[in-house]
């Protein structure tokens, strides 16, 4: 596929060489034990992109073993945060470097934009890089002030062997985000890509190689969830798990970490955000603020705005602008620069958004745009709006990860607090008002790990991000990603 020109795109985008499909393990890239390989599908027409190796519980055994290796007598833990620092910082101007191919592989393996990609996911990636580069040397403990005339102080440790099991979504970013802060507390991992995306993953680590990171710091075993993936949960020799996905799945890591050597569990899981929109709001700005809270990434996003509760007094006037603006949204190959929203990562998430469009349908919601698939090739959906949502049905409940779009209509405050939390998770939400007020009283009142006011999507790199309730428990971003 190397150098072709992909189909849709008015301007030439070379589709990159599949060179890295084997696994990772201890500075080396290996067939799985078994010999094993499965296929990795191209979202735009169903067609393998490349053979990828099956790693299974013997792999990541392997992959364990060098890890602890590393962690136990290897450099990378006995460096000083400088020595580390430099290393991740020229990781860093190494995934810079090679921006384009890394987007490219997202955007051929997952379906995303690839100008959104290259122009965010990939420079957020080279930031936290050299965010937590710059937290290698400056990780401190505390003096303590005892009561019996001893004296005592705290010191901040690195973990150990940590498994990290990230999502298909955002592949280049969570690998990031997961790797960069356990690189810079001096940890050794073992990361399992998701089976739907493994491609960035096994470049990344050819590039931290290439970097200059220490065989066994970094490993990479891709494969399936229910071999390689409960066998980094369930794994003694591991002392961390970090897992981003969905909540069944958390679950069963949670159960599988206590049933083994109680490992430490960060859990970053699923959301039903809601985006509330008072009547003093500005419709012009609302309405493009609400339909890219659920479009964006296809909505393949855990804090997508996926309920959007609107005062009555502008009901009517932003559910206008909503229709309007999805029936001029580009659904397209991800490779055009014209396309707004690629293909849903698989079949099997295709399938599961037009299930849900079909029970909003049954349930009484009314659709107001889209709610068909795209195309004769490839998993494209409709940008979808349904008005008329009640709490109680799957569509407002559920998180169903698609471009599908529930509006519910609200009277008072009180009201608005009340469904905003009606729900199991508790990810984020945003709130639009130009009342200093109500901005204050909703973010104290909802129960989300991040509360945007008058905007959406805005992460910083020094802000944390977790959850509420069933949307898990940890950190990742900021400091506290790096202590917790």
């Amino acid at each position: 596929m190397a150098g072709q020109k992909a189909n849709g795109s008015s301007e030439s985008v070379e589709i990159p060489e599949i060179k890295f499909t084997k696994l990772f393990i201890n500075g080396g890239f290996v067939d799985a034990i078994s010999g094993k390989t499965f296929e990795t599908i191209d979202p735009r027409n169903g067609q393998v992109i490349a053979r990828v190796a099956e790693g299974d519980e013997d792999d990541v055994d392997l992959a364990v073993e060098a890890a602890r290796e590393a962690f136990d007598h290897g450099p990378w833990p006995r460096m000083s945060g400088q020595e580390r620092a430099k290393i991740m910082m020229k990781y860093a101007d190494l995934v810079e470097e090679n921006a384009e191919e890394v987007a490219a592989l997202d955007a051929l393996d997952a379906g995303k934009l690839f100008a959104l990609v290259k122009a965010g996911d990939i420079p957020g990636s080279v930031a936290q890089l050299r965010y937590y580069a710059g937290a290698a040397d400056k990780i401190h403990g505390e003096v303590l002030k005892t009561s019996q005339g001893f004296q005592g102080y705290t010191l901040r440790e690195p973990v150990g062997v940590v498994g990290h099991i990230i999502p298909w979504n955002f592949p280049s970013t969570f690998f990031f985000w997961k790797v960069a802060p356990a690189l810079a507390a001096g940890c050794t991992m073992v990361v399992k890509p998701a089976e739907q995306t493994p491609l960035s993953a096994l470049y990344s680590a050819h590039l931290a190689k290439m970097a200059g990171i220490p065989d066994g710091v970094i490993n990479v075993v891709t494969g399936f969830g229910p071999t390689a993936g409960a066998a980094v949960a369930s794994h003694m020799q591991i002392d961390k798990v970090s897992f981003t996905g969905s909540t069944e799945i958390g679950r069963t890591i949670l159960k599988a970490a206590a049933e083994s050597n109680l490992k430490h569990v960060s859990l970053e899981l699923g959301g039903k955000s809601p985006l509330i929109i008072f009547d003093d709001a500005d419709v012009d700005v609302a309405a493009p603020l609400a339909l890219t809270g659920i479009l964006f990434n296809k909505g393949e996003i855990c804090v997508a705005s996926s309920r959007v509760l609107v005062q009555e007094g502008i009901y009517d006037e932003l559910v206008k602008k909503l229709i309007e603006l999805a029936k001029s949204w580009v659904v397209g190959d991800p490779f055009d620069p014209k396309a707004q929203q690629g293909p849903q990562v698989d079949k099997n998430q295709f399938e599961k958004v037009l299930s849900y469009i079909e029970h909003g349908k049954r349930e009484g919601a009314t659709l107001l745009a889209g709610g068909k698939p795209l195309g004769k090739k490839g998993y494209y959906i409709e940008p979808t709006i349904f008005a008329d949502v009640t709490d109680n049905m799957l569509i407002a409940k559920d998180e169903i990860f698609g471009p599908v779009l529930s509006l519910m209509k609200f009277k008072t405050i009180d009201e608005a607090i009340a469904r905003a939390n009606c729900t199991r998770y508790g990810l984020a939400a945003g709130v639009l008002t130009k009342d200093i007020n109500t901005a204050n009283t909703m973010s104290r009142s909802i129960r989300a790990g991040t509360v945007w006011i008058n905007c959406y999507f805005a992460f910083e790199l020094d802000a944390p991000f977790g959850g509420y309730k069933m949307s898990g428990f940890g950190k990742d971003s900021g400091m506290e990603g790096l202590y917790k």
